[in-house]
């Protein structure tokens, strides 16, 4: 048995655990079988829906727990139930919705295991998105807006889609519009989200140290975007792959290699084992 070293490592998901192709490098898949079996505890935390991430945890045959909506929701892998569950009420998801499209720019709402969406149903980059993330949208006519205050859609979150080059535009108008009341991020170059305050994967960290009994002091975080900048800020080592946007490496203790080099097993064998 290999001793271990910080106990608690969380990962980010896309582009961070997964190479450019949504693919777990199988060096990655080892050094996280040889991590667990020594003792030490894997948790992925995402932006994604539970019903996206939880296959690609079972698939890589993690246990305990996974968190979702970047700290709204955590689940156990294993049976799927919820033991964490925040959202915004349908009013003001409608009103983050209104900010979105006063901008120009296409809206998705995430509640619970549902995604809806303004963009037409056949459009290009919703089928590509929906393949990433294996969730089938709802298109909805009209403003999302209006269809999320009609039906009184509470929401875990609220993001706009948009051309990578609009993205930074529209991240700062809305952290200017919305920024006090809630969680404005970016988790890829196409998308800017909002989330309750509260409900970040910094927060979402102590959680699961909590509930694993880790010292904050023993826990790693990874990632690459600038949801992850709680996680890093937070854990005890903080680190951002190669990848990484500029803001997140500069707050990082430690740059590793990029996604597409296993920056996750790089990790793991630098600050899991003694």
């Amino acid at each position: 048995m290999r001793k271990i070293n910080y106990r608690l490592i969380v990962s980010d998901y896309d582009k961070t655990l997964t190479n450019d192709d949504n693919q777990v490098p199988e060096k990655v898949k080892n050094a996280i079988n040889e991590y667990v079996e020594n003792g030490g505890i894997f948790a992925v935390c995402t932006g994604r829906m539970p019903n996206s991430i939880l296959p690609q945890a079972r698939a890589l045959g993690l246990k305990g727990l996974v968190v979702a909506y970047q700290g709204t929701e955590i689940c156990e892998i294993e049976s799927g139930k919820i033991i964490k569950n925040g959202a915004i009420p349908y009013y003001d998801i409608a009103r983050i919705c209104r900010e979105i499209e006063n901008a120009g720019e296409c809206v998705t709402a995430y509640s619970d295991e549902n995604l809806y969406t303004d963009i037409p149903k056949d459009n290009k980059y919703l089928k590509s998105y929906e393949e990433i993330i294996g969730v089938e949208a709802v298109s909805v006519e009209g403003k999302l807006s209006d269809y999320i205050l009609q039906n009184k859609i509470n929401c875990q979150k609220a993001a706009g889609l948009v051309a990578a080059k609009n993205r930074d535009k529209l991240y700062f108008k809305l952290l200017e519009k919305l920024g006090d009341e809630f969680d404005v991020t970016c988790s890829a170059s196409s998308l800017v989200e909002v989330s309750p305050k509260e409900d970040n994967k910094g927060e979402a960290l102590k959680f699961l140290a909590a509930h694993f009994n880790v010292p904050i002091e023993l826990t790693v975080g990874i990632g690459d975007n600038l949801n992850d900048l709680p996680l890093i800020k937070t854990a005890g080592v903080g680190v951002a792959v190669a990848n990484a946007e500029p803001q997140l490496k500069a707050a990082a203790n430690y740059v590793s290699v990029s996604n597409n080099d296993g920056a996750v097993a790089e990790v793991i064998n630098k600050y899991g084992f003694a």
